[in-house]
């Protein structure tokens, strides 16, 4: 007979809530949750573990349940049938899906990034602090299918439900790296790939750079751009010419002419 919970105030709800909403309980738990049928599929897709699964019956079928939960190839994952009033009180987005998941997380080392090729494309952001805007870069870069993306100084977990919500599941589908702005650097010399820094200082138009090798594409934030050791390491920076009023755009914006314009290079004059 299947678990049920029926009461918003029981202590396991308590729990999901506090998973949801504190960054520091993520860490603790190493575990996330993800809300949505296909953000779900997907993170399974990216090899995602699922631990724990909530469902309100006659919102989805039980054996689309059965086969998510047994898609975690070590022990397959608990199902608790949960009433609407609980899933009201858990379901971060208002969603009417009927089925939230806990994730084991990852964690997303430098060290174990490997490429399959011999001229990756990467998309660096330092310290990006808006989930929407991260959410929207990991977008960007499943769009363009860039080999990685590394996250510096990061502001905040990846598993911030804003961010999966965003990314529309996109953070599952990128291989994810996080680091300090100077063991970033430090990999991506050894790795022999070329720093493209987006910046206002010795710049030149980033249509007029080569990004056919080993290249990683670094933004900062809006409001104080890149920090000066990236500017210093940088085999060229670069600088997308504005001719409105302002002088700068959205992070993610930017990302994407960036890394498109790059794509369009690999595409149009393969090596």
């Amino acid at each position: 007979m299947l678990k049920q919970i029926t009461s918003p105030h029981n202590k396991e709800i308590k729990w999901l809530l506090q998973l949801q909403e504190k960054s520091r309980n993520r860490r603790k738990e190493e575990a996330f949750i993800v809300e949505g049928q296909r953000e779900i599929s997907i993170a399974i897709k990216g090899k995602y573990s699922p631990l724990h699964l909530y469902f309100v019956p006659g919102l989805i079928d039980f054996q689309e349940v059965l086969e998510i939960a047994r898609s975690n190839a070590q022990q397959p994952a608990s199902i608790t049938e949960i009433s609407q009033e609980v899933y009201d009180k858990i379901a971060y987005r208002g969603s009417t899906e009927g089925l939230v998941t806990v994730f084991r997380s990852k964690e997303h080392k430098l060290q174990d990034l490997k490429f399959s090729n011999s001229n990756p494309l990467i998309l660096v952001a330092e310290a990006p602090e808006k989930p929407g805007n991260i959410g929207a870069i990991l977008r960007t870069a499943d769009a363009a299918a860039v080999d990685a993306v590394i996250i510096a100084n990061p502001k905040t977990d990846l598993y911030n439900p804003n961010i999966i919500r965003s990314s529309v599941g996109c953070i599952f589908t990128n291989k994810i790296a996080t680091g300090k702005t100077s063991e970033i650097i430090a990999f991506l010399k050894q790795e022999n790939i070329s720093i493209y820094s987006a910046a206002l200082q010795a710049a030149k138009p980033y249509h007029e750079i080569d990004y056919k090798e080993a290249s990683a594409i670094v933004v900062g934030t809006e409001a104080t751009g890149l920090s000066e050791e990236w500017l210093k390491n940088s085999t060229q920076n670069i600088v997308i010419p504005m001719h409105g009023e302002i002088d700068s755009m959205n992070v993610s914006v930017a990302a994407g002419i960036l890394i498109f314009e790059a794509k369009r290079q690999r595409i149009t004059h393969p090596e």
